[in-house]
């Protein structure tokens, strides 16, 4: 048996255990995973420090859901480096999202003079708009919602939170943007 597959076998094994609650079996599993998952997340980031951060979120999250995991779909190898490129992804589109927006900001504050007092009633004002349209939608929608956009949650995020799967949280995050923006246009 070659040594990368013996090497496999072993893993998957360990990652079973692990489902159970095996401290001692995942301790084994970190041990056989967190260097190929730093090396892609590395790879993936280009920078050393959001990379280990990626890593331990991944290792938590193969401890916190290692009872997903399904031997017929792939290797134990396989699901854990889909896991980090995911997170890696999702980090490079987040650090690029933000920087538009500060961009953007930027742009838009460049040159022109502010009126803080109208500045502020106009947020307060909006503020309540979102806060009403939001209790209007249903809990399935504006849970998601709530901890994506006030406490910075990514999707995969939400999804662990809810235990749902990241493609439900993203239909349901979808459809409850579309219906605030419908509420919001309503005035």
């Amino acid at each position: 048996m070659p040594q990368g597959h013996a090497e496999d076998v072993a893993v998957e094994e360990l990652l079973m255990r692990s489902a159970d609650g095996d401290h001692e079996a995942f301790a084994g599993v970190y041990d056989g995973l967190v260097g190929p998952v730093m090396g892609l997340a590395c790879r993936i980031l280009r920078n050393t420090a959001p990379a280990e951060e990626v890593t331990q979120d991944v290792m938590i999250e193969v401890w916190r859901t290692a009872d997903r995991y399904r031997p017929e779909r792939g290797t134990a190898r396989t699901w854990v480096l889909t896991l980090a490129h995911r997170r890696a992804v999702d980090r490079v589109r987040n650090v690029q999202a933000s920087a538009e927006r500060d961009q953007r900001a930027a742009l838009l504050s460049a040159g022109r003079p502010v009126d803080e007092v109208a500045e502020a009633v106009e947020g307060r004002d909006e503020r309540r708009r979102v806060y009403r349209c939001l209790g209007r939608l249903g809990s399935m929608h504006r849970v998601p919602l709530v901890l994506a956009f006030y406490e910075g949650f990514t999707y995969i995020e939400v999804a662990q939170a809810l235990s749902t799967p990241p493609g439900t949280v993203k239909s349901r995050m979808r459809a409850g943007l579309r219906l605030l923006r419908a509420c919001l246009e309503e005035g």
